[in-house]
């Protein structure tokens, strides 16, 4: 039994695996967050290595079969890159923390399209404005609402500290983020 479906999907986090393979960590339309298994990205000729980037959305062909543990990518086409957000150093380090937000917390294998799309939509701003923290600021209301930690009306004095708790670990993030929050622009 054998299964091949497409969804779009963000990548937000990636790890290497053997010599030539690429674990992914991605966000999924249909899904939730998924982990796949790039086979051969890693090598010079691969045609997909450039569709499956850190913060790309793709649409993404994935091969389920019974005796494999993850999905495997077949085809990879990037629909979206956020060019500017990668060329900007403040801009990338909100896309990190907000990445590793949606890898501590969202759960496996549970579809959210609410998460999926504030995800895009922040992106998108985070692309083409100015003002990065009140984005970022948003996303944190808007993401811990729909996950359910927060009530909807409930505001936190210290997120950070809010979602470490949450966690249990300190944020990798965490370290950067006084660099971006003191001069937001850029």
């Amino acid at each position: 039994m054998t299964r091949s479906y497409k969804t779009e999907a963000i990548v937000v986090k990636r790890r290497n695996f053997g010599e030539a393979d690429r674990v992914l960590t991605v966000l999924t339309k249909n899904f939730g967050k998924i982990q796949v298994r790039a086979p051969g990205v890693r090598r010079i000729t691969s045609r997909r290595s450039s569709h499956i980037e850190l913060l790309n959305l793709s649409i993404l062909t994935l091969y389920k079969s019974y005796k494999a543990s993850m999905p495997i990518v077949t085809e990879a086409q990037a629909q979206e890159e956020f060019l500017p957000i990668k060329k900007s150093l403040k801009k990338i380090g909100f896309a990190y923390y907000i990445c590793e937000l949606i890898d501590g917390l969202c759960a496996d294998n549970q579809e959210n399209r609410k998460i999926f799309f504030l995800v895009r939509n922040t992106f998108s701003q985070l692309e083409s404005s100015i003002e990065n923290k009140s984005i970022v600021e948003n996303f944190e209301d808007n993401f811990l609402t729909f996950l359910g930690f927060l009530p909807s009306n409930h505001k936190v004095e210290d997120k950070i500290i809010f979602i470490e708790n949450i966690l249990e670990k300190k944020l990798r993030t965490k370290r950067l983020l006084p660099l971006f929050l003191s001069n937001s622009e850029g």
